[in-house]
């Protein structure tokens, strides 16, 4: 018997938490239309996905305060900030 619609999304949906070796997470938010269109613009003219743009930005916003901290217990108080 063949899996239903449902069925098959469940099942990608779950493997995509191991995907790539670290996994992916979904990620859904309402954004402004102004950030939805300058989002479209970068994706055009970099010839990216808007996954790729939000991705780059975003690892690259938290490299720069990574590299900003000078000193080790504001870095552990950063990259610890969700346990």
């Amino acid at each position: 018997m063949s899996k239903s619609a449902a069925e098959r999304q469940r099942e990608y949906r779950a493997s995509r938490s191991t995907a790539g070796g670290n996994g992916e997470r979904r990620l859904q938010a309402w954004i402004t239309t102004a950030a939805d269109l300058a989002l479209d613009r970068l994706a055009r003219r970099y010839r990216l996905t808007r996954r790729q743009v939000l991705e780059q930005l975003i690892l690259g916003a938290d490299e720069a305060e990574k590299n900003s901290i000078t000193n080790d217990a504001e870095f552990d108080a950063y990259v610890n900030i969700l346990r």
